[in-house]
């Protein structure tokens, strides 16, 4: 089963400079506790963006890059994939219980008819951005959970975990 795992603005802006461009922790333990344990898919600028490997994950990094592929060469955590069909095999073949999609922009728009489940964070706020998600055909999914978060003096901004299943 392939997820995808993000938060957004009310613009649809999910990231600006290779980071996301709001400070909301909760998203982050939200984000940690949905993609434990499955491995993660992910572009350059996003596996870039993390202050290191996240623990207990598997990383799938689809690039171009060989200086990434030769530094985590003997490092099983990280898994360099080298184009989208090579990336698409290495989902056909493992069967995984789930496989987190997490960014960027244009991964989320390669795997779109391919993901069963989303997980969407939505801030209730506009921010600058650079990058926007793609539009997802909500029709095809069906909503399985709604949940409100706090906002409180870590949590400035209103947000909602929304789950979605595809139809």
């Amino acid at each position: 089963m392939i997820s995808f795992v993000w938060a957004e603005d009310q613009k649809h802006q999910i990231g600006y400079k290779g980071h996301l461009p709001w400070r909301l922790p909760a998203d982050l333990a939200h984000f940690k506790e949905v993609t434990m344990g499955h491995p993660m898919v992910m572009g350059k600028k996003t596996f870039d963006s993390f202050p290191g490997l996240l623990p207990r994950r598997q990383h799938i990094v689809l690039t171009h890059d060989t200086n990434l592929e030769e530094k985590y060469k003997n490092n099983p955590q990280v898994e360099i994939m080298n184009s989208i069909d090579e990336l698409t095999s290495w989902l056909d073949e493992n069967q995984f219980q789930e496989v987190s999609v997490i960014g960027g922009a244009m991964l989320f728009n390669l795997l779109l008819n391919k993901v069963d489940k989303l997980y969407k964070t939505e801030i209730l706020s506009e921010f600058n951005g650079d990058t926007v998600m793609p539009t997802i055909n909500y029709d095809e999914f069906k909503l399985v959970s709604k949940k409100i978060g706090k906002v409180d003096e870590k949590n400035k901004y209103p947000y909602v975990f929304l789950e979605y299943e595809r139809k």
